[in-house]
């Protein structure tokens, strides 16, 4: 055998190899490539993919802006001595609701009372002296008249008079005072609301208001009770400035009413209305301070907790709106799937507003006539053909 036969025979032997060796892998891209011709044609038997859709609700909604809040009461009173002395009983239970008026210490009185027994029987004593100069001015004014006193003695007589009545106001003075420091002595509510823990035992010396008063309870009232809120600068202007085209009235002005949700809800669970804006914006963080009343009939609101408040910002519209499911994102854009009469998706550019009701306002680019795509719409393409089912829209859940 000739050299030339020998490569030849050589590169036969190979080919046969590497074919051997791609046999498998043929078989496997024939197989897939059947695969995707019965999906293909399965697809095209079933028909274009079925999905749901549903023209937008038309109806008149209101915005709401929500910002974070924190309760505070009312009235708060801190609860301190008008006089020193010793804590002689604790008159209330730790945390619970007291009335104004009520009772809540009780300071040793008898240092008072002594000095109340003493400016009484001054203020007696001035007025014995009160007595006996009438009396002497009289006789003077008598014998002044037969001509028997000098006219000395009279005036030296009606400013011994004038003397007495002064020192019997002065020991009136005094004796009210010394009263109104044995009445001191029972410290009582000033207002009605929750009382704290008591600061001061039995037996522990005070200091009155006199020199530093001690700080004994502290009370808080809890019905209605105020929420305060930050309004940004940017929120600040658009109620101006709508306030200025008559779409919304001022809260200086008018009681808006506002939603608060607390902490672990998901809709609001009280109502209220606002009653004060600030003067003047927070130069270090840029807002105005709002604030809100809440009634709080079951007392279940405490100061110091936190709150979402929702605010009404604009005027009743009417709105179109349809499920936060339908809505598709993209890039930067916001899109809803619209089926065509033809039976063609069309994909919509949108501009979104707020929830209401579960459903998503859309400002621009939706019609009333619409078909919108809200189930579905992994199966939608645009341009191709869908087989539409109707359905009708109502509300998801409750108000966010």
């Amino acid at each position: 055998m000739s050299a030339t036969e020998q490569s030849m025979r050589s590169a036969r032997i190979a080919d046969t190899r590497s074919f051997c060796r791609l046999s498998p892998i043929l078989v496997v891209l024939a197989g897939l490539l059947a695969g995707c011709g019965e999906k293909q044609a399965s697809q095209a038997a079933a028909g274009p993919p079925p999905v749901t859709v549903a023209q937008p609700v038309k109806r008149t909604v209101t915005d709401w802006d929500e910002f974070t809040g924190r309760f505070d009461a009312v009235e708060s009173v801190q609860v301190r001595p008008r006089v020193g002395g010793f804590i002689t009983d604790v008159e209330f239970r730790d945390g619970a609701f007291v009335k104004a008026g009520d009772l809540l210490y009780l300071i040793d009185a008898r240092p008072f009372e002594a000095v109340a027994t003493q400016a009484d029987g001054q203020l007696s004593d001035a007025r014995a002296k009160v007595e006996l100069g009438k009396r002497e001015l009289d006789r003077a004014l008598t014998l002044q008249q037969s001509q028997n006193v000098a006219d000395n003695i009279v005036d030296q007589r009606r400013q011994a008079l004038q003397a007495a009545r002064a020192a019997e106001t002065q020991a009136e003075g005094l004796l009210k005072a010394a009263q109104l420091n044995v009445e001191f002595t029972h410290v009582t509510a000033p207002i009605g609301g929750r009382v704290g823990r008591h600061l001061v035992s039995v037996g522990n010396l005070v200091q009155g208001s006199d020199s530093g008063s001690t700080l004994l309870t502290t009370i808080v009232s809890l019905d209605p009770i105020y929420i305060y809120f930050d309004l940004d600068e940017a929120t600040y202007l658009k109620y101006n400035r709508l306030w200025f085209e008559g779409k919304r009235p001022s809260s200086r002005d008018n009681p808006n009413p506002v939603e608060v949700s607390l902490t672990g809800e998901t809709k609001p669970s009280h109502k209220g209305t606002v009653d004060f804006l600030d003067n003047q914006m927070d130069v270090s963080t840029g807002t105005l301070r709002g604030r809100a009343v809440i009634p709080n009939k079951d007392l279940s609101i405490l100061p110091g907790e936190f709150g979402r408040v929702r605010l009404i910002a604009s005027a009743p519209y009417e709105a179109l709106l349809v499920p936060d499911t339908a809505i598709a994102t993209d890039q930067a854009r916001k899109i809803l799937f619209v089926v065509k009469d033809d039976n063609t998706v069309e994909a919509r550019p949108v501009v979104l507003g707020p929830l209401d009701e579960g459903l998503r306002v859309v400002r621009e680019g939706l019609k009333p006539e619409d078909r919108v795509v809200v189930d579905g719409l992994q199966r939608v393409r645009v341009g191709a053909k869908v087989t539409p089912h109707a359905a009708k829209l109502a509300p998801a859940g409750d108000k966010t």
